[in-house]
């Protein structure tokens, strides 16, 4: 039997820019020399407590790959798997947060499909626009470039905080802001500044995305912890041990390839690897246009954050 991979292969299909045997966030096909068609789709379980705002980000993470691409997400479809036993109002809840965040994205939801489950799991199937030339990827990255970051991490830390009952209110409350934020304007930052490599920030954490664009680009990532953003309170959830299990199997499946500083301890390397629902897109930007990358952020109110760069090599390093 043939491997599957091998059935898609974007060589036998010459128009698919973007296919299954590439670590990219979504699936490429081009339409014509000026534009082609991004196509992805993401769904989970309930990350907070209140209906809406679970409706609310699982849009936002599923529009997030369009962005990472450098493309604009203009159609949707609703994927929900809901249990029997739930009450008509909150999966109304979810999917009117989902509908009102893909509105504020400039997006149509144009229907969807539902089916029966025990837990609650919703996101959206969703269709962008890109120009063939300008596609964001993971391989894009240069020797020389700046690596920027665009949300604080430690989503998954405050969210096993919360099912523990360990949370306090005011940091469920930032991280709901942030995991509810659009990647639009750092998207569109990225392709402005003619970033050709970057991601966003998901279930494989920080470490775990940034090891997927060093290998695709052939590349050495130097990252500064002192300068990378968390969430508040993030790092003393941590220091108590409160940590997705996501976070230890992305430690186990990507440590091979990371070197840290013996300076930071082990909680500190931790909230590198966990994962992260609707988090920031990282990004490589040329030196000489960094200055002008920040005061573009700052018009757009588009949070930036310096924490890496890009040199020749293998592997990544964290001091």
């Amino acid at each position: 039997m043939r491997p599957v991979q091998n059935l898609f292969d974007s060589k036998n299909y010459p128009d698919l820019i973007v296919g299954i045997e590439s670590p990219d966030d979504a699936a490429v096909w081009r339409l014509s020399d000026e534009q082609a068609l991004i196509l992805t789709t993401d769904f989970f379980t309930p990350v907070v407590d209140t209906p809406y705002e679970y409706g609310a980000i699982a849009a936002a993470n599923s529009l997030s790959d369009v962005y990472a691409m450098g493309g604009k997400p203009f159609l949707a479809l609703n994927v929900a798997a809901l249990p029997d036993h739930l009450p008509l109002d909150i999966s109304s809840e979810i999917l009117r947060g989902g509908a009102e965040k893909a509105r504020e994205a400039g997006v149509v939801v144009a229907g969807g499909h539902t089916v029966k489950d025990n837990e609650p799991k919703y996101g959206l199937v969703v269709v962008g626009f890109v120009h063939p030339q300008r596609i964001i990827r993971k391989g894009g990255l240069k020797a020389g470039e700046v690596l920027v970051l665009t949300k604080p991490l430690g989503a998954g830390i405050i969210a096993t905080a919360l099912k523990q009952e360990k949370a306090s209110a005011e940091h469920v409350r930032e991280a709901i802001e942030w995991m509810s934020r659009l990647n639009k304007n750092a998207g569109a930052l990225a392709s402005e500044f003619d970033a050709g490599g970057g991601t966003d920030v998901t279930g494989f954490g920080f470490l775990g995305h940034a090891a997927e664009m060093a290998r695709a680009s052939h590349v050495s990532l130097h990252f500064d912890f002192s300068k990378i953003p968390f969430l508040s309170g993030a790092r003393a959830y941590a220091e108590s041990g409160i940590f997705p299990g996501g976070a230890f199997d992305n430690q186990a499946h990507f440590q091979a390839s990371l070197q840290f500083s013996p300076q930071l301890d082990e909680a500190a390397r931790m909230t590198l690897f966990d994962p992260q629902t609707s988090g920031g897109l990282l990004f490589g930007v040329a030196r000489e246009k960094l200055s002008a990358a920040k005061a573009r952020a700052q018009e757009l109110n588009q949070p930036l954050w310096v924490v890496g760069e890009v040199q020749s090599g293998a592997g990544i390093k964290v001091k």
